[in-house]
């Protein structure tokens, strides 16, 4: 008989609840990799918007200039394709594209506070793909404005306003779904690890958005908008929200001869709970007596086993509640800054190589994704660190402390060639997206899992959206403020994103004292989640 191979004995040894934890962290990732492909297209699309037009001014000076004759030009089909696309072909162009990142993110930040209470009361599944099919739908209408002409701003400011509202369904859920699988031990590893779906969006997005942003940037938001809808109806058909969602599913198929309730047992059942009586044998038990009777293969005597269930599931936690949370406050404001620095790179970092480097909207926008590559690996290290040290806010101080500098090192090394500037985005992603996916992933899961809830898990998404709502206020100001300080050189926009990161490392002074003046504690890893 032949041996079996390594990869099946390897693929047997994991258990059901390893398979399904497994496939909920990779889909979870897929998901909102979705997101944030979705997101990108904006910014490599900028460059392409607003062109040279010099070539086209000087054809008409010549043509003017001519004394003979000539029939008058035809019109392009596409305005775009000789100048830049109207209205954004006026001298306020920064601040028209300003205005659009800004119309974005003020109605995802705003969205993102009601987004959590409603993912509380709402099946996450549903919620999510509802969601994301919304979502597809208004990133294909914006590529429609190049199909169908369309050089209306209002249409453009709307379009990304509905879009900014219907893609904070995403945050919430996933993280709450992730957290539902996974404890605390190594969540910074885990999360850190999972949170590079934004990063990798973002590739994704740029290499996506780049290939049909010089021939038809339509097709640049088209064809995320298809993939998130797809990824949207894949939700609905795989997304598993709570490991309790599956123990139900297979209580329910267990033989229904095997269960029997009865209405009243003095001194134990009042109407609030229920008892069953259950016989082992050879046959699948369900749920509640597989926890209480032995799971190997011996028969044992019939036997009646009580299992007592809570009167009601906890009630979800007020927005008020989760403020009093302790750190949720600190958090937030120091997202509010991070975020900021990060989210000014995501919409203005492609345009910046444009007019620094003197590249096209392509190029630019395959440099940029060296920013996001730093981010994962940046992402995944702040995870261990703080896993191993058991300190959140110090391991993100230190990143933050580090940032500032190497944001200034940035804008003056980017003048010396691809190399230093290749080497510096590489640095400066990882530096910045450490301390925000930190925050909103692991520090969100710990927070939301607090023990000063007493086992309350509805709080999770709750305190996930302000956390992230919050954040989402300074990705808001930050691509605004670029917009209006771009124009009077790169420069300033590098001081304001220098003094975010000094705010974002004041915001958690009081915590990172408090870690270091703490007696020694375990790390966090240590701690077990409880399963709820």
């Amino acid at each position: 008989m032949a041996a079996v191979p390594p990869g099946i004995r390897m693929l047997v040894s994991f258990d059901r609840d390893q398979w399904y934890r497994a496939l909920t962290f990779i889909l979870t990732f897929l998901l909102y990799t979705s997101f944030h492909l979705s997101r990108k297209p904006i910014s490599i699309v900028k460059s392409e918007l607003h062109k040279n037009c010099s070539p086209v001014s000087e054809i008409a000076t010549l043509a003017s200039s001519s004394g003979s004759p000539q029939p008058p030009p035809q019109p392009p089909i596409h305005a775009d394709m000789d100048c830049s696309w109207k209205p954004f072909d006026k001298k306020n162009y920064r601040q028209l594209l300003g205005a659009m990142d800004y119309s974005f993110l003020c109605a995802y930040a705003v969205g993102m506070y009601l987004s959590g209470i409603i993912g509380e009361r709402l099946p996450i599944r549903l919620y999510l793909t509802v969601g994301m099919l919304s979502s597809g739908l208004f990133t294909c209408l914006f590529g429609l404005g190049y199909v169908y002409n369309i050089h209306n701003m209002g249409f453009y400011v709307f379009v990304q306003v509905a879009n900014g509202l219907v893609q904070t369904t995403g945050w919430p859920s996933v993280v709450t779904c992730i957290s539902n699988w996974f404890g605390k031990g190594r969540r910074g590893l885990v999360m850190g690890l999972w949170n590079s779906h934004t990063s990798v969006g973002n590739i994704l997005g740029s290499l996506i958005a780049g290939y049909w942003v010089s021939s038809n940037w339509g097709m640049s938001f088209i064809v995320p908008g298809i993939i998130i809808a797809v990824m949207g109806v894949v939700c609905f058909f795989f997304l598993i929200e709570h490991p309790n969602d599956l123990k139900s599913m297979y209580a329910q198929n267990t033989s229904p001869g095997k269960r029997v309730p009865t209405k009243s047992w003095n001194g134990v059942n009042d109407g609030h709970t229920e008892v069953y009586h259950q016989y082992k044998d050879n046959q699948t038990q369900s749920y509640d007596t597989e926890l209480l009777l032995p799971s190997d293969s011996l028969c044992v005597p019939a036997q009646t086993v009580v299992v007592v269930k809570r009167e009601s599931e906890p009630s979800a936690i007020s927005f008020m509640g989760a403020l009093r949370i302790p750190g949720v406050i600190e958090f937030s404001l120091c997202l509010l800054f991070a975020k900021l620095v990060s989210y000014t790179f995501l919409f203005w970092l492609p345009l910046y190589i444009t007019k620094t480097a003197h590249l096209d909207a392509k190029k630019a926008g395959d440099l940029s994704t060296l920013f996001d590559v730093g981010g994962i690996v940046g992402g995944i290290l702040a995870g261990v660190i703080s896993d191993r040290l058991g300190k959140r806010a110090t391991t993100c101080a230190v990143m933050l402390l580090l940032a500032a500098p190497t944001l200034y090192g940035f804008s003056m090394i980017s003048e010396f060639g691809f190399g230093p500037t290749i080497g510096m985005l590489l640095v400066c992603g990882g530096l910045v997206n450490g301390p925000y996916s930190l925050i909103t992933t692991a520090v969100s899961a710990d927070l939301g899992t607090h023990k000063s809830l007493k086992g309350n898990a509805r709080a999770l998404s709750t305190v996930t959206a302000i956390i992230d709502g919050t954040g989402s206020i300074g990705a808001a100001l930050g691509p605004l403020l670029a917009g209006l300080l771009s124009a009077g050189g790169w420069d300033q926009v590098f001081y304001m994103l220098m003094t975010a990161d000094f705010l974002a490392l004041l915001c958690l002074l009081r915590l990172v004292t408090k870690e270091l003046t703490s007696s020694k504690s375990p790390p966090t890893s240590a701690v077990e989640l409880k399963e709820h």
